[in-house]
Formats: structure tokens, C-alpha cells, sequence
């Protein structure tokens, strides 16, 4: 037996790829595609399966954050911690505070944590510093790369309050903490000299790893190795990583099951490809096979022969899919980075590796049985059958449909399927896993957009104007936020109702409040007035429609143990009442932890901000400013609400989405081209007939698409259903990973025209397969098609 590659097993290969030149590229093209999707969904998969892992392991950041008290406690002490049983790395005491800085337009910034460092980088929290440079000299800062935008940029300049000569401070780059250490980062001078200027004491900053922190247990005693090591009272507290961890990994995890459903789609669709091709070759090589088995070639030379006429293609074909899957996935990792806050993010090796070897493990899989056939054909029934089909084979069908009174060409295509029915259904099958991708993925990118525009509702108003106060802005704000010292909210209130362009509006307020049978706060938003226009959408249940109500998400009544219909017990600052659930809110901010309810229900709260619908002649921009002229002077603030960034990741998954849909529908469309070439060749003879009889070239066409409509017809009556099903297994599956049920607005996204047109893509898929070769068929004269046999 000679090698493969030499010798007349060799040469048989060789001349079974050049000979068959459609179908070779077919394997290529479909194994590159399906394999260039794996690698982007398999990156993005493992991107997005632990973005905070990620960018954690590679800033070394701190297991835990601690603020001591320098006057309990000395710098000498603090760096003894770094020593004890456990820790196995340190970092600090940084000089650290608190500051409210006013921006260059006159708006207060959120209070700012701030801590001087000499370096961004270090043995725990190596920051990544995302642009600009570090600060070097006072009068200079580092603003942490969430707030980097339009409004705060390098070379802009915050004010350290809004007093006068106040001094200032100018920004020189932004960086990312994964760890979350900080808000914003200056010179350890600079660090002091602010605290001597603000209401917050200078505190030391000592970043820590351990070498047992996986768990909430392992920290808490982390913890109190902490306290026990310095003077009572030094330790004024800590923050722990996996609070930041839990919140990053849960927006993740909601990206990973469509992530899994396409990889699924793209294996199957190639599996089916690839054995039609296989399977084709070697039904139209009957006599090829006698030839060589008469020749003395044993039954196991056959089998490699035809499995390496499809390995080699798809060795091919692999190779290019891994560098077009790195090059659609490198973007797709960048916004993916950019979305998280993560760091860079690539492809990770062993997904360069693991993606294609099961690949070929898959081809050779989908080569063999076919293959094995071929190798258990007797060689004289090879001869003589040859390659034609069987006799009678679909004849029935050519006698139903020609009874119908439609154009013999058409008729003749529309029986022309039932003489291979292996072969049709497996261009069936590949035309309705097209049509369930492209109706997964349309149902997929309308519930993300449904998705976007359900999360914060409080940005829908076009308008917001704010009270003052530490929280002025509420959740609805974009940043960066703002605050204004605080005044009367019946002053503002009454600005707005007086404004002749005003059409609705509403007050908010948040605070955090307690929930008995909950450890943690919660956090608590209260409305005032009709606020239907920044109601959530409601998984079950309805919104606020009286005082005493209240609105959860999802996690809370799992946290809880309660339902629609119960009450919970809620202390807000001095006041305690009892609230009855009345709605599930699809509400996945504050992990969950979150509790909407009227502001009438706690006298004690009054609003924050004051969300503005305006008059539909009237721009927001216009109003907020001739709003604030007013309102300003008051003490509050008036802003136009920009799009909301948090629509980023929507646009991404929408993006991933299409692309990965177009990839296997072109598979799709492949398998259709590779079943019609080789129908086609098939028919050369009688096609050779049908023209010397009279039939055009353009009859000729129709009937090599009718011949694929009926399928393409039957694809996308199978595939759109099981496409809708797919989308409502996988939806509900990505809303439990995010913490969360989903409401009906996200789930129930097809309508009838919608389904019909879907219906339409398995004709679409199958005649866009089918176009080439019934040009070809077209093209051919009718001398060379008679003289074939």
C-alpha cells in the first residue's frame, strides 16, 4: 500500500479533487465558514465567560481594598500586613479621599474617590492606563476611563469646588482599575493637599491578594487577620472583589447561549454538507469505483481515497476559516473590551487550536460513511450501474406532476428531486437549518433591541432637571453626573408646570433602604406624579398604581422568597412601612436588588429629579436651556439626556448576530449549489434532449430552480418553526444567567408577516443555490451534452 500522497492511490486522490472542482471548492468554502463562525463564537464565548477574570489576572488586582485610619495607625504598620500568613502580595498605603469636583460648564461631578499614587503600575492593581499619561505634578489627575466622554476629555480641567479660587485640576489620562480601587488617581502630595480642602479626611489605601480569596468565607477571614493586626479601630473597612466580579460575570453570562446555539447550528450544517458531498461523489463515481477496485484496489485504498478527497478541501478550508475568524473577531473583541471595561482582549490559543482539529475530527466523521460505502460496493454491480440512477427511480413523480397543467419545464424540475432522495434530503436539511439560523437570529436582534429599550427607563425622558442633593441625578442620568446644592423641589416643580412646552413629567428619588429577611441594602426608588412614562416593563404583575405598592425584580423575590401578593417590611432612613408587591419588574440593575415604589409611601423623601417629556415642536436641547435659565438660579440644573451608552452592547450582540447568521447561511446556500451541480451533471444527457427538442435556455433555468423550489419551499416551512422554538429555549436561558425571567415585550417578538417573509428565506437559500448551475446547465451546448453519457 503506498503513501497517500504517491504512487496510484495518490494520483487517485489528486485526480478525485481536480476532477470534481465545484464540490472541492463547496467543502472549502463550507468548512471555512463554518469554522471561521466556531472561532468567533468560541473567542467571543470565552471572552465573555469571565471578562473581569480576565482583566483582573492581568492587572494582579486586589482581593480586597482596605481604608485604615492614619492617625490609629502607622505607615511602618500598614506595611507589615503585607507580611502576615496569607498574603502574597501587597500594595500601599496610598493617601486616599473623597472629592466632588465641579466640571469646566459649572456641573458638580458624583464624589469621587481619589488616591495618590506615584505609578500606575505596582504587584496588586497594575492599572491599565487607557490613554493619556500618569499624573506627575500637582494640579494634575487621572479620571477613571468610565468617565471618559464628549464632556471630559485630556486637557480638561475640574475645579476642586464651586467656591472661588478654588483650584484647579487638569486631566491627563484615563485609566482602568479592575479592581475598582478608585474613581481617580493624582500624586500622593496632591492627594493630601485635597483632603485638606475637602469634607473627607485624608484615609490609607492598602490593596491586597491572598492566596485563599475565592470565597465570601476565605475573605471575611482575610478580614479579620486584617483587624487583628493593627490597632483597634484602624481598619475603617474594606471592599471585596467579588462584589465587582459578581456584577461583571452576570452581564456576561447572559451572551454565552446564543454564543453556544450558533457554534451547534455550524457544526450540524457542516456535518450535512460535508456527507452530501462525500456522499454525491460517490454516487455519481459508480463505475470509477468498479474501475479501481478491478485494477486491484482493495476496498480499504477506496475508502482513504474518497476520505481524503474530502480531507484535503477541508484541511484547506480550515486553515483559512481560523485567519478569517481571527480577522472577524479581533473588532468584535475590541468592542467587547470596550463594553466590559476590561482590558485588550484577543483570541485565546487554544481555541486557535481545539476549533479546528474538531473540525477535521467532524469532516472525517461525515467523510467516512459515504466512504465506507464506496468501499463496500461489489465491483461488478460498480460497472454495471455506473453512475446513472436507478431505473424507475422517481418516475412517478415525473407522471403525478406532468398531469398538472404547468409548463413542462417546470413540472419536469419539480419531479427531478424525488430520483435521489438522499440527496434532496440532505439539501432539505441544509436549507432549513439556513432558515432556522436567519429566523433565530431575527428573533434574536429584536428581543436584544426589546432588551435595549426596556433597561432604564429613565432615560427615555428627553429632558431631566435636577433638584440637587448627593444623588441628583438618579439612575437615569448620563454621565458625567451631575449635582446641584440642594433646594426646594416644589420650586423646580413649579418652573416645569409653567413651561408652556412641558407635556408630562414626573419626580424621582433613590435612596438605599433595608428589607427585612435581606443582609444587604437595598436599593429603593421612589416616584412622584404619573410615572407611567418611566415605568419598567413588567414581567408579571402591573406598575405602581397607588401609595403602599411596590415593584421588584426578579432576584429580589428570589432573595426574598416572596411573590406578587405579598408584603415586605421596609425601613427607609426613620420611616418603616409595610409595601405590597403588585408587579415583577424586569430590572437587572443593582444585582437585583432594587424596589420601585411611590414617594408618597415615605413622607420623609422628597424628589431628586424631575424627568421631561416635551411638546412634540419643541427640541429637548432647546427646552433644557431655556428651562435652566430659570431653574439654575433655584440651586438645581437642567440637562437634554443624550442616547444612552449603555445601548453598546445591544449594538454588539446585534453585530456578532448578523455575522455569524451570514456565514452559515452561505453554508446553507453551498449545500444547495453542491446538490444541483451534481443533479445537473447527471441530467447532461437528458437536458442535452430537452434542448434538441426545442427548450431555451431560459426554460432551461426554470427548470433547474424548480427543481430546488419545493425544497426550498418545505425548508422554510420546517425551519421556521423550529427556529422560533430555538429562540424561545435560548432566550429564557440567557435572561436566568443574567439573574433575571423576561417579560413578554423580549420573548414575544415575531409577528405573522414577519413569520411569512421568514418562510420565504428557505426559497430565497435554495434558488440563490441553485442560480450558478442553471446557468451553467443554460450555457451548455447541445451537441457536447448528447455526446455524453
Amino acid at each position: 500500500m503506498s503513501p497517500l500522497g504517491t504512487g496510484a492511490l495518490g494520483r487517485v486522490v489528486r485526480s478525485g479533487v481536480g476532477r470534481r472542482r465545484v464540490q472541492t471548492v463547496v467543502i472549502a468554502v463550507a468548512t471555512m465558514m463554518a469554522v471561521a463562525a466556531a472561532v468567533v463564537a468560541g473567542s467571543l464565548i470565552v471572552a465573555t465567560n469571565a471578562p473581569f477574570d480576565h482583566a483582573f489576572a492581568r492587572q494582579h488586582g486586589a482581593h480586597l481594598t482596605a481604608q485604615f485610619d492614619p492617625a490609629k495607625v502607622s505607615t511602618a504598620q500598614l506595611e507589615d500586613t503585607g507580611r502576615l500568613d496569607g498574603v502574597t502580595a501587597s500594595a500601599g498605603p496610598y493617601p486616599s479621599t473623597a472629592l466632588s469636583p465641579v466640571d469646566a460648564y459649572g456641573g458638580h461631578l458624583p464624589k469621587l474617590s481619589v488616591v495618590g499614587r506615584s505609578d500606575p503600575h505596582g504587584d496588586v492593581d497594575d492599572l491599565d492606563l487607557r490613554s493619556g499619561r500618569w499624573a506627575e505634578q500637582t494640579g494634575e489627575i487621572v479620571l477613571s476611563a468610565s468617565f471618559e466622554g464628549p464632556a471630559l476629555d485630556i486637557g480638561s480641567e475640574l475645579s476642586v469646588s464651586d467656591t472661588d479660587g478654588s483650584p484647579a485640576l487638569k486631566i491627563v489620562g484615563f485609566a482602568a482599575s479592575a479592581s475598582e480601587t478608585a474613581d481617580a488617581w493624582t500624586t500622593p502630595d496632591q492627594a493630601v493637599a485635597l483632603a485638606a480642602r475637602s469634607d473627607s479626611p485624608v484615609t490609607s489605601q492598602m490593596l491586597y491578594r491572598f492566596d485563599s480569596a475565592a470565597t465570601g468565607g476565605q475573605l471575611a477571614a482575610d478580614r479579620r487577620a486584617l483587624a487583628a493586626a493593627v490597632p483597634s479601630g484602624a481598619l475603617l473597612g474594606t471592599q471585596s472583589y467579588l462584589d465587582t466580579k459578581r456584577a461583571a460575570d452576570q452581564g456576561a453570562a447572559a451572551t454565552i447561549p446564543f454564543m453556544v446555539a450558533f457554534g451547534v447550528l455550524g457544526i450540524v450544517m457542516s456535518v450535512i454538507i460535508v456527507s452530501s458531498v462525500v456522499s454525491g461523489a460517490v454516487g455519481t463515481s459508480l463505475r470509477r469505483i468498479g474501475v479501481l477496485k478491478a485494477i486491484g484496489f482493495t476496498p480499504r485504498e477506496v475508502v482513504r481515497a474518497y476520505m481524503a478527497q474530502a480531507l484535503i478541501p477541508a484541511g484547506a478550508g480550515i486553515a483559512l476559516g481560523v485567519g478569517l475568524g481571527n480577522l472577524l473577531a479581533a473588532p468584535l473583541l475590541a468592542d467587547t473590551g470596550r463594553v466590559y471595561g476590561g482590558v485588550s482582549l484577543s483570541v485565546a490559543w487554544w481555541v486557535d487550536l481545539v476549533v479546528p482539529a474538531a473540525a477535521l475530527l467532524v469532516v472525517g466523521v461525515a467523510a467516512l460513511v459515504p466512504a465506507l460505502r464506496a468501499g463496500r460496493l461489489r465491483t461488478v454491480e460498480s460497472l454495471a450501474v455506473g453512475r446513472a440512477p436507478r431505473t424507475g427511480r422517481g418516475q412517478w413523480a415525473h407522471r403525478a406532476f406532468g398531469r398538472l397543467p404547468l409548463p413542462r419545464a417546470v413540472s419536469y424540475g419539480l419531479a427531478s428531486p424525488f430520483a435521489h432522495p438522499v440527496r434532496t434530503t440532505a439539501m432539505l436539511l441544509a436549507v432549513a437549518f439556513g432558515t432556522i439560523t436567519a429566523t433565530f437570529a431575527v428573533g434574536l436582534t429584536s428581543s436584544l433591541n426589546a432588551v435595549g429599550r426596556a433597561a432604564d427607563p429613565e432615560e427615555r425622558a428627553p429632558v431631566t432637571a435636577v433638584v440637587g442633593g448627593p444623588s441628583a441625578n438618579g439612575p437615569g442620568a448620563n454621565p458625567p453626573k451631575t449635582q446641584a446644592p440642594p433646594t426646594d423641589p416644589a420650586q423646580v416643580r413649579a418652573a416645569i408646570e409653567a413651561h408652556p412646552a412641558t407635556a408630562s413629567y414626573y419626580g424621582l428619588a433613590q435612596a438605599d433602604a433595608t428589607v427585612a429577611g435581606l443582609p444587604k441594602s437595598v436599593r429603593t426608588t421612589l416616584y412622584q406624579g404619573d410615572s407611567g412614562p418611566g415605568s419598567y416593563e413588567m414581567i408579571s404583575g402591573h406598575w405602581l398604581t397607588d401609595a403602599g405598592q411596590a415593584v421588584v425584580p426578579t432576584r429580589f423575590l428570589q432573595r426574598t422568597g416572596t411573590r406578587i401578593g405579598d408584603t415586605v417590611r421596609v425601613t427607609l432612613g426613620s420611616e418603616t412601612r409595610t409595601l405590597h408587591i403588585v408587579g415583577e419588574a424586569f430590572d437587572t440593575s443593582n444585582d437585583g436588588l432594587s424596589l420601585h415604589t411611590d414617594l408618597t409611601s415615605f413622607t420623609a423623601t422628597s424628589p431628586q429629579v424631575f424627568h421631561i417629556e416635551v411638546k412634540p415642536d419643541v427640541t429637548p436641547t432647546t427646552y433644557a436651556t431655556e428651562l435652566a435659565a430659570t431653574v439654575r438660579p433655584l440651586g438645581g440644573d437642567v440637562m437634554a439626556n443624550a442616547p444612552s451608552e449603555g445601548e453598546n452592547m445591544i449594538l454588539l450582540l446585534d453585530a456578532i448576530a448578523v455575522l455569524l447568521t451570514l456565514m452559515l447561511v452561505s453554508v446553507a446556500g453551498l449545500g444547495v449549489l453542491n446538490s444541483v451541480v451534481l443533479d445537473t451533471r447527471e441530467r447532461v444527457h437528458d437536458l442535452g434532449v430537452c434542448k434538441a427538442l426545442g427548450m431555451s435556455p431560459r426554460q432551461t433555468v426554470t427548470l433547474v430552480l424548480s427543481s430546488v423550489a419545493t425544497i426550498g419551499l418545505l425548508g422554510g416551512l420546517i425551519g421556521v418553526p423550529a427556529g422560533h422554538a430555538l429562540h424561545g429555549l435560548v432566550l429564557p436561558v440567557m435572561g436566568h444567567a443574567a439573574g433575571t425571567n423576561l417579560p413578554p415585550s423580549v420573548l414575544d417578538v415575531y409577528d405573522a408577516p414577519q413569520l411569512t417573509l421568514l418562510t420565504l428565506t428557505g426559497i430565497t437559500i435554495a434558488l440563490l443555490g441553485a442560480l450558478l448551475p442553471s446557468g451553467w446547465a443554460a450555457k451548455s451546448r447541445t451537441a457536447t451534452a448528447l455526446r455524453t453519457e
